[in-house]
């Protein structure tokens, strides 16, 4: 499995930003689709965003569209989840994960390991 790390989140106020990244040391990190899943308190994770191996692919669910983009650096192996407008209800833990497509986000067909995340808590 392909082994990730997350950073960035915390908190903030409502209509405030924040930027996730994700990264791994795997040279096979161009060869992923790159995603964005969360999981509130008491509720299944969910797919928030993902993006093809080129990044000319996106997907922003639609509670999301408009205030998150999902964005890609292959030469720094890095995935980026910029989040402005942040509301009360995007309050959770946030996993980056790889996957063979986008479409394969939409399934939750994950190559990744699950890390521990990064919390983001909006404060309304």
């Amino acid at each position: 499995q392909v082994q990730l790390v997350e950073s960035g989140g915390g908190s903030v106020q409502a209509g405030g930003s924040l930027r996730l990244a994700c990264t791994t040391s795997e040279d096979t990190f161009g060869t992923y689709a790159m995603g964005w899943f969360r999981r509130a308190p008491g509720k299944e994770r969910e797919v928030v965003a993902a993006i093809s191996q080129s990044g000319g692919g996106t997907y922003h669910r639609d509670s999301v569209k408009g205030r998150f983009t999902i964005s890609r650096d292959n030469a720094k192996n890095m995935v980026y989840l910029q989040m402005n407008s942040l509301k009360p209800e995007d309050t959770a833990v946030y996993y980056c994960n790889a996957a063979a497509s986008v479409e394969s986000f939409l399934h939750a067909i994950v190559a990744g390991s699950w890390g521990q995340g990064s919390q983001v808590t909006v404060s309304s």
